[in-house]
């Protein structure tokens, strides 16, 4: 029978430390209180640290860290179909890493991220590659590690992307048509403002397809937004983007009415910008205008998102998850895990020795943090 474990009042003072006390209350109840986790990655500050965001970017989407898939190897690589692209898009990721990362350490990333996005695409025949896509896979990768990014990339492939991933990009352009229905909802003349200046919506499609990753240079603000959609319906980073348009509806309008002029200043996403309004005022956006009433409206039903039909059915499936603590006691259960629990700490110093050996300070620094976690954490990592 399955109980709630209730954990002890909250600090006082409020703020980041009783944040921090209910996701870890969230994580520890049973069954999982996702609603929380959910609460808590949309509002102010989200999830807080890298540290947590181990912790429930699974958990939101139904992710067990005790099955992980195998580590992705080179061998996948032989005769896909996109190798090339893929080797490519990742070749020209340079930005995406740390600055002052050492090549040979940048190098391993790299080999693994190639490796990670081919796994998905050979063990998803019916995905196909877009550019873009290794944009959100480096970003998993330097997060959760190879093994748990690359199930978090496997369950967003099949869910939140899946829009993105047809082989044509029908589609794709049928998620960037709720932008300018949105405007048009919440401002009327700056909707007709972008209408006369032909702009049209192709200036946010890198937003969407790699959640904003590609045109945000500071990291934080990647993972900050990232907090937000994975917490979120499929549909919520066209609804940011629309949200990102009203907010410098002053900015635009004070802009020469033409093509070039208005898609340059879009395309350009102010250093500045507010990302914690634009979370807030984005969710209240949802709320207010929710995708099937925008549809209605819009007369946008002539095709169906897949990864808003599936959404659903995540729901489900992250509202039943267990907490870690009660999935390794069952995994110590298993006679066939015994080997592997009895042998853990070696395993952990192995993991250690080999993530130093071949990643650095840099990578070490992570191995600290995911052994605060727990030494199954660090084992995901691998």
């Amino acid at each position: 029978m399955r109980r709630r474990v209730l954990a002890a009042a909250p600090p006082p003072g409020g703020g980041r430390k009783e944040k921090a006390f209910w996701i870890h209350r969230a994580l520890t109840c049973d069954p999982i209180d996702i609603e929380t986790l959910r609460k808590e990655a949309v509002s102010d500050g989200g999830l807080l640290s890298q540290e947590i965001r181990r912790k429930v970017w699974p958990k939101l989407l139904s992710i067990n860290i005790y099955n992980l898939p195998p580590k992705p190897g080179s061998a996948i690589r032989v005769n896909h179909r996109d190798y090339n692209q893929v080797e490519m898009d990742v070749r020209r990721s340079l930005r995406r890493f740390p600055k002052g990362m050492p090549e040979e350490e940048r190098s391993v990333l790299q080999g693994q991220l190639t490796d990670m996005i081919l796994y998905i695409l050979r063990s998803n025949r019916e995905l196909h590659y877009y550019q873009g896509y290794h944009d959100v896979a480096v970003t998993l990768l330097l997060t959760v590690g190879v093994r748990m990014g690359t199930a978090m990339l496997q369950a967003l492939s099949t869910h939140h992307l899946r829009d993105f991933m047809d082989p044509t990009m029908d589609r794709t352009r049928h998620v960037l048509s709720y932008l300018m229905p949105l405007v048009q909802c919440e401002s009327a003349h700056l909707h007709d403002f972008l209408l006369r200046s032909e702009v049209g919506v192709i200036f946010a499609l890198s937003w969407l397809i790699t959640w904003y990753g590609h045109v945000l240079s500071d990291f934080h603000q990647v993972l900050r937004l990232y907090d937000f959609f994975l917490a979120s319906h499929p549909l919520m980073p066209v609804y940011c983007a629309a949200q990102m348009v009203l907010m410098r509806e002053e900015e635009i309008l004070n802009c020469e009415c033409d093509m070039p002029f208005v898609h340059q200043l879009l395309s350009k996403i102010p250093s500045n910008f507010p990302y914690e309004t634009l979370i807030s005022r984005t969710h209240s956006l949802f709320q207010k205008h929710p995708p099937a009433d925008v549809e209605r409206q819009a007369s946008l039903q002539r095709l169906k998102s897949i990864s808003a039909a599936s959404f659903h059915s995540l729901l489900i499936s992250t509202s039943q998850q267990r907490p870690d603590f009660v999935l390794r006691q069952q995994n110590s259960s298993d006679s066939n895990a015994l080997p592997v629990v009895r042998s853990q700490n070696t395993l952990v110093k192995v993991a250690v020795w080999g993530l130093s050996a071949s990643l650095g300070a840099a990578a070490l620094a992570v191995t600290q943090t995911a052994l605060e976690w727990g030494p199954e954490l660090l084992l995901g990592l691998f």
